[in-house]
């Protein structure tokens, strides 16, 4: 028995194969159109382009050896939140997706906490009105484009759009749905009381299933377009971040991960929907029926040293053409750079900030440059910026009382030593690398396997298929300065409001 995980994330989707003992057999990643922007702090993508996406990454992966159509159990799903998919009467899609990252809909957030108030929000939802969740997005469309809003008739999220055509149904599972701002958290089904206040149909909503779950069934047209047989039973899934946690055993109170792709994630599970009435950090269900999790979200943690590197270069072009990946030449060229990096400091909200912040119109800034320092400094200020807001989220959990047993690193800052280091050094504890870490795709392969039966639960899936290869410790002299930086970079938000609001 072998199983599928298809994650539709922003920069591509990736389709990756496991078998019963969790090992994975092929792997394959098609990329996406890099996404729109047309005004400043907007974000849009066309769900074609992920559905082609999805097609060429699931037939390249069939296409590999040991692995065959008929071998296939089962699908999972997992994708990039809070995205808006827009549908009408006949199912096709009415524009393209506003989706995570985009910062447009400031003036909705406010108006939902208006009408329904910032404590009943939490109450109803878990979670405050940001400019990131779902059903702001909808409330901009239907403010912004009122003709395109009369003929919308359906909402998606992003991997669920790909699961409509896969399958030919609408649905969703309870964690991707947490981060739309219709779902009753803690109860785990959509919100009556929410969708009355903003005046929104019940009949736009997918069904919603528990993550394991079987949603259909991939129809004669998905099969067709994909190589995948008729009939193969799908589950729900999960958004990227729970299913990614499932894929590093992120499962039980105690286990916390910090996993940085284009964003960062500080993610802990929970056997209750604990809340922080400032709503810093999202309270969601987690892919596992009677748990929640928390989590911290940084806007531009990867995005962060993507962006230096697309402005301002790589510095070893001789390198990179022997085929050298840029990141791990940007890092090394950091390492030239002592921890500290000598006073210069990153603040990395190129999109706005969530936690701890709540601001759409933060923006960054490269702090405590002198004519002595070097671009090794600068990359290192990103690197240990990136971590030092990850660790706000950490910071947070301790404030909530939320138990912090282990840190797991996943994405970018899990495969290079420095970023491993500057992160252990900064989070002042052992951080542990793990075996095979092949985030969202990976715990939606297991998701599936649940739903199909090949382990009794997700306990079960993760007890098997997860395992530990490293652990790094802090080094103790760099982690006492860490602090004092650290104390340093908590002073950076709030000086660069003040020069914001001087400058109008």
């Amino acid at each position: 028995m072998k199983l599928l995980g298809i994650d539709v994330g922003t920069g591509g989707t990736r389709a990756v194969v496991v078998d019963e003992q969790g090992s994975i057999v092929a792997s394959n990643t098609a990329e996406h159109a890099a996404f729109a922007s047309p005004q400043t702090g907007w974000a849009e993508q066309e769900p074609h382009d992920w559905w082609r996406a999805t097609t060429e990454a699931v037939r390249g992966v069939l296409s590999q050896p040991d692995v065959s159509a008929d071998a296939i159990a089962g699908v999972g799903f997992s994708g990039q939140m809070h995205g808006a998919v827009l549908l009408d009467k006949d199912q096709e899609v009415l524009r393209p997706a506003l989706i995570w990252c985009d910062q447009r809909t400031d003036a909705q957030g406010k108006a939902i906490t208006n009408k329904v108030g910032a404590a009943r929000l939490i109450e109803l939802t878990a979670n405050p009105a940001l400019t990131n969740f779902t059903l702001t997005k909808l409330m901009w469309v239907r403010d912004q484009e009122p003709e395109l809003w009369k003929r919308f008739r359906y909402f998606l999220l992003p991997k669920d759009y790909v699961r409509l055509r896969l399958t030919g149904e609408r649905a969703t599972d309870v964690a991707d749905a947490s981060g739309t701002l219709l779902l009753d958290v803690a109860n785990r089904r959509w919100s009556d009381a929410m969708l009355d206040a903003v005046e929104i149909d019940k009949s736009c909503l997918p069904a919603l299933f528990e993550s394991s779950e079987i949603t259909g069934r991939v129809s004669a047209a998905g099969a067709a377009a994909t190589g995948l047989r008729e009939g193969l039973p799908v589950v729900a899934g999960a958004g990227d971040q729970a299913a990614g946690a499932v894929g590093m055993g992120i499962v039980r109170p105690g286990a916390v991960s910090a996993t940085i792709g284009t964003s960062g994630v500080v993610f802990a599970a929970t056997d209750r929907p604990a809340l922080d009435q400032g709503g810093r950090i999202h309270t969601f269900c987690h892919a596992i029926a009677g748990r929640w999790h928390v989590m911290g979200v940084t806007q531009a943690a990867g995005l962060s040293l993507r962006w230096f590197r697309d402005r301002f270069g790589l510095g070893d072009g001789a390198a990179l053409s022997e085929g050298a990946d840029p990141y791990d030449l940007l890092c090394k060229e950091a390492a030239g750079a002592p921890p500290g990096s000598d006073g210069v400091l990153w603040a990395p909200y190129l999109m706005g900030e969530r936690t701890p912040h709540l601001d759409p119109v933060a923006r960054a800034a490269l702090v405590g440059l002198a004519a002595s320092h070097t671009r090794a400094h600068a990359i290192r200020a990103i690197l240990e910026g990136v971590a030092f807001s990850l660790r706000d989220t950490l910071t947070i959990f301790a404030e909530m009382n939320v138990p912090v047993e282990s840190i797991r690193l996943g994405g970018g800052g899990a495969r290079g030593q420095l970023w491993r280091q500057i992160q252990a050094d900064i989070y002042g504890r052992e951080v542990e690398i793990l075996a095979a870490e092949e985030g969202a795709a990976y715990g939606a392969a297991l998701l599936a396997g649940v739903g199909v039966g090949a382990w009794s639960s997700v306990d079960e899936a993760c007890a098997r298929a997860v395992r530990v290869a490293a652990r790094v410790e802090p080094d103790a002299a760099a982690s006492a300065l860490m602090n004092k930086r650290y104390s340093a970079y908590r002073a950076l938000y709030p000086a660069l409001r003040s020069v914001a609001e001087a400058a109008g």
